[in-house]
């Protein structure tokens, strides 16, 4: 740019020292070498441009989502024995990773650690209860050691004029629509009311805007056991059928009808087979509380959102959201065995409000309530609340939240207040007996020992960057 305006200065004082006829010919000839320069300028900036978004495909781009917390947690049993921790603290890192060669295909990934301050007696992450859990190793409270959330490929091709996608691998399936809004986190893939639990599996979806806005399709398979056993065991036969355990698979669908990003309706429905739990009613089939196959389950949610009241009325209504969603659960049980302490198939119900707005110190407040019956059963094992899944209460769930930016969007707080009130044990039980409906006054539940109200109290500080 610096020779181009040297050499227009030039052409002007060319002007006053030449006559008419060798004057035209000077500024013809400096144009022409203006007009040189500039195309050569234009190719330089092409080329920096080509090699700067080629630089960006050929790296892998991280982030990092890392929160201190606080929590104090409560619970009353049906017979009124009280207990208390007044301040468990904890980290939680997540770290992600993405990849992306091309437009269309995609490579996410997200490594994670969540763990108590200080060691404990027993430590978490040897085999006492289910904390390692594949469906909840990342959710709850275990060791210092990085394990992996998620590993995907996501290939974005365009089929037929539609927007399509395919992907494989760990996919995000927590934190999915409407529980996303009190954890702080962009929307994943699975419907909070019924699925917030990590498993492996593939997705493929459909964009039919064509049909009516926003509207899309995606069916969903995901696997939650293996029946593999080890490598190298006694038999010598590696990942052959354990005997233990079927593989317990999954699949269904998300239909969305509509969504114009203030108003959106989503739906979804699947079945999970060969669901896990304990069978103490006949105890020869299992012993020493080890899992053992149970039969089928299937669940079903419709969620309705409204991102915004009317149509820019004032700033408060055009920042509210609000949610109502309904959902239901069917157990089948297998011949012979018990599902949810029954051997019939037993029907739940669950439904679910709640609210976020904005407040005058530029965060947010949301409430929230949920309900469910005797026999709801979601797979909400992976929700983060660590007094378990206040989705999957057979009960009244009450939840307030204030969530507020301290350092733009790079680090926050939040107070968070969750009281679950059961009316019925087994809420957070897997699909056996354990999960048996009794009422949390009845004889069964006060012997046992079931909690009848749980409360938890967070306060956390959260870095993301």
């Amino acid at each position: 740019m610096k020779k181009i305006l040297a050499l227009s200065s030039l052409a002007f004082l060319s002007t006053l020292a030449f006559a008419d006829t060798d004057m035209q010919k000077q500024i013809d000839d400096l144009k022409a070498q203006l007009e040189k320069l500039e195309k050569m300028q234009n190719s330089q900036e092409k080329q920096i441009s080509k090699v700067n978004i080629q630089s960006a495909k050929d790296n892998i781009k991280f982030d990092v989502d890392f929160r201190t917390s606080v929590d104090a947690l409560s619970y009353e049993t049906a017979s009124g024995e009280k207990f208390h921790n007044d301040a468990l603290y904890s980290n939680r890192l997540w770290l992600g990773m993405g990849y992306a060669p091309t437009d269309e295909m995609i490579f996410k990934g997200q490594l994670a650690f969540n763990k108590a301050f200080g060691a404990s007696y027993g430590q978490r992450g040897t085999g006492m209860g289910y904390d390692t859990f594949d469906w909840v190793v990342n959710e709850t409270l275990t060791d210092d050691s990085v394990k992996v959330r998620e590993a995907y490929w996501l290939w974005m091709p365009t089929v037929g004029g539609l927007q399509t996608t395919l992907s494989v691998g760990r996919r995000p399936s927590t934190n999915g629509s409407l529980i996303n809004l009190r954890d702080d986190d962009k929307e994943q893939s699975p419907l909070g009311h019924v699925i917030n639990m990590e498993f492996d599996g593939a997705s493929a979806s459909v964009k039919l805007d064509q049909i009516a806005q926003g509207m899309s399709f995606k069916v969903c398979l995901g696997r939650g056991l293996t029946n593999a056993g080890a490598w190298a065991d006694s038999t010598g036969r590696n990942y052959i059928d354990n005997g233990v355990l079927d593989t317990a698979d999954m699949y269904g669908f998300i239909f969305v009808p509509y969504n114009d990003g203030q108003y959106s309706v989503k739906t979804t429905w699947y079945r999970g087979m060969n669901m896990p739990g304990v069978d103490m009613v006949n105890p020869a089939i299992t012993t020493d509380d080890k899992l053992e196959t149970r039969g089928d389950m299937d669940g079903a949610a419709v969620s309705l959102m409204s991102n915004g009241i009317g149509d820019e009325i004032n700033d408060f209504l055009d920042e509210t959201i609000v949610f109502a969603s309904f959902a239901m659960s069917t157990s089948h049980p297998d011949s012979g065995k018990t599902m949810l302490g029954s051997f019939d198939s037993k029907n739940g119900y669950s439904y679910w409000i709640g609210t976020q707005m904005p407040n005058l110190t530029g965060g947010k407040f949301g409430v929230e309530f949920n309900h469910g019956s005797s026999n709801w059963r979601p797979f909400t094992y992976g929700e983060d609340t660590m007094i378990g899944s206040k989705i999957a209460a057979r009960g009244n769930a009450y939840e307030a939240y204030w969530t507020q930016p301290i350092v733009s969007d790079v680090f926050s707080m939040q107070v968070r207040y969750t009281r679950i009130d059961y009316d019925y044990t087994g809420s957070n039980a897997f699909f056996g007996d354990y999960s048996t409906p009794y009422a949390i006054d009845s004889n069964e539940a006060i012997d046992g020992g079931a909690v009848k109200t749980a409360s938890d109290l967070r306060v956390y500080f959260r870095y993301r960057y």
